[in-house]
């Protein structure tokens, strides 16, 4: 086709009516910008021209392609317009446009209210969206700088916030799970410590024939017991929180006095001396210028129940130990070694020493109509030869409350029903139970805490029950939170080096146990609460 042939062919009518058609469509656009004042300042487009099958369909190809690789638009802001007919944008400025978008409305709504950090770097995808939109716009938005304490930087309000927020939820996940391990380690603890049923009849058998067997002694063979009464079951095997074996008995024999005068030795209150006031009691043999001897009647005592014992070759009388009034002996029973202390007692039937008024405050807890019929209970007093040959140690006496507490223990609920069929169980023995192995448990591991014995758990059990006054305080269910109490209240008193006496507020049980022993043991029982009883956890393990 020649030059000239193709001119007349471009100059053609069709063309030349397509060119004016378009002509025509831009000033209609470029008209209604001019009233639209509200359209953003954009560069003006060519409108689309129309396309044809294949170009729809390959338009619509990278339409999916690109939706693919952008946010969903449900997280975009949809911009309507009031126009019927809108100039169609290219995918990138709209794409730039809705992300400015959003990040403002993202932006306003982290000022009013704090919310949670996304993952995946929202701060990061914020700021890409405001350089974007800067471009876009024709102006540069201010980055803001973000301050983090490890890189010199400053958090915002919101993102403290967040973090707080999160460590408070994650918190409660984190103390939760350790109160159950805790539980669980507690529980197979006290399976561990329970006594075989088998085990304790057999004990208490042999036990019991003896001790019936020696009153009868005492009182036809002998002078000076034979007033003796029934004898008085104490300790943990008779208030049921004996541990690992039934190996240890307390039997006590009362000789019953009428008025006797009790008088302090030191101002702890931890010894009296004793004189019978007047009677004709078996007893006088014994006192010598208005002071009853402990050491000569322990003496006496200890000679008939070694007569007694001939008869029974297969209990052992135990060499005497300084500072114990009792006559240990010991019997082997299947493949437990038996040891049973017996200990003469006087049982004096008069009204509570002055010294005693401030103790056992149980009113808020028992009532105060237990308390006092506890008061018109006998009290016991314990001979306390230290064998060191001074008089006044000789001739010592040690009140006991032994059948107080036994009781207590017995009936330890605010309601009546505690513990009972029917009614809600606690947990104050199992409390006890556990403080008394880990106490035994740390004693075998350091020797220098030989001298503290079950019988300071006893008391501190008594004494937080007093402050913890509600069986509900005590639930069977919340044994971790329990323990974990009964301990931080046990090292509190070793910190401080006070444990007074339930009964005798005068008389400090750590008196003489030294504050640094003392420190170290609270600090030893901190370390064991704090991480979850790895003690018990090997003793579980390896319980020989």
């Amino acid at each position: 086709m020649s030059c000239r042939e193709r001119s007349r062919q471009a100059k053609s009518p069709d063309s030349t009516q397509c060119s004016d058609s378009r002509k025509e469509k831009r000033e209609t656009i470029g008209r209604k910008k001019k009233e639209d004042p509200l359209k953003p300042n954009h560069a003006k487009e060519k409108p689309p021209v129309k396309e044809t099958t294949k170009e729809k369909g390959k338009h619509l190809t990278r339409e999916h392609s690109r939706e693919q690789q952008t946010p969903p638009e449900k997280t975009k802001t949809q911009i309507h317009s009031s126009r019927s007919t809108s100039v169609k944008k290219p995918p990138l400025h709209r794409d730039l446009e809705s992300q400015a978008t959003t990040m403002r409305s993202e932006t306003a709504k982290a000022s009013l209210k704090t919310t949670k950090p996304k993952a995946g770097g929202k701060e990061e995808t914020l700021t890409r969206c405001t350089k974007a939109a800067g471009k876009m716009e024709g102006a540069q938005l201010e980055e803001k700088k973000i301050d983090r304490p490890s890189g010199g930087k400053k958090e915002t309000a919101a993102e403290k916030s967040c973090d707080t927020e999160h460590a408070d939820k994650i918190k409660p996940k984190m103390l939760k799970t350790r109160s159950v391990s805790e539980d669980s380690v507690l529980q197979s603890t006290l399976e561990k410590l329970k006594i075989r049923a088998k085990d304790k009849s057999d004990t208490s058998k042999v036990v019991n024939d003896f001790i019936e067997n020696l009153i009868r002694h005492l009182k036809k063979e002998t002078i000076c017991f034979q007033d003796v009464d029934k004898p008085l079951r104490t300790g943990s095997y008779y208030e049921n929180l004996k541990i690992l074996d039934p190996d240890e008995f307390d039997v006590m024999l009362p000789m019953p006095v009428e008025r006797v005068q009790v008088e302090p030795f030191r101002e702890n209150g931890a010894f009296y001396s004793v004189a019978l006031k007047r009677g004709n009691s078996h007893l006088m043999k014994f006192q010598q210028n208005d002071v009853l001897s402990a050491s000569e009647m322990l003496q006496e005592f200890r000679n008939e129940v070694k007569k007694f014992a001939k008869g029974f070759p297969a209990w052992t009388i135990e060499k005497k130990k300084g500072g114990c009034p009792a006559v240990t002996l010991t019997h082997k029973v299947g493949s437990v070694t038996i040891s049973l202390d017996v200990v003469l007692c006087l049982k004096v039937t008069s009204s509570w020493p002055s010294f005693t008024s401030d103790g056992l405050k149980i009113d808020q807890w028992l009532g105060t109509k237990v308390k006092r019929e506890y008061k018109w209970k006998p009290y016991y007093l314990v001979p306390k030869y230290e064998g060191r040959g001074n008089v006044e140690n000789d001739d010592a006496w040690r009140i006991s409350f032994s059948h107080i507490e036994k009781d207590i223990i017995k009936k330890h609920g605010s309601e009546k029903t505690c513990c009972e069929r029917g009614g809600a169980s606690c947990c104050r023995k199992h409390c006890l139970k556990l403080l008394k192995h880990l106490l035994h448990l740390l004693k075998e591991n350091d020797p220098s805490f030989a001298k503290f014995c079950s019988y300071h758990a006893k008391t501190t059990l008594l004494h937080a029950c007093c402050s913890r006054t509600r069986d509900s305080d005590w639930g069977a269910s919340d044994l971790s939170r329990c323990f974990g109490l009964l301990l931080q209240d046990f090292e509190s008193h070793l910190r401080r080096g006070e444990l007074y006496n339930f009964f005798i507020p005068s008389q400090n049980l750590l008196s003489g146990l030294g504050k640094t022993r003392c420190k170290h043991l609270a600090d030893c029982v901190k370390e064991q609460r704090e991480s979850g009883f790895p003690i018990f956890d090997t003793y579980l393990q390896n319980p020989c």
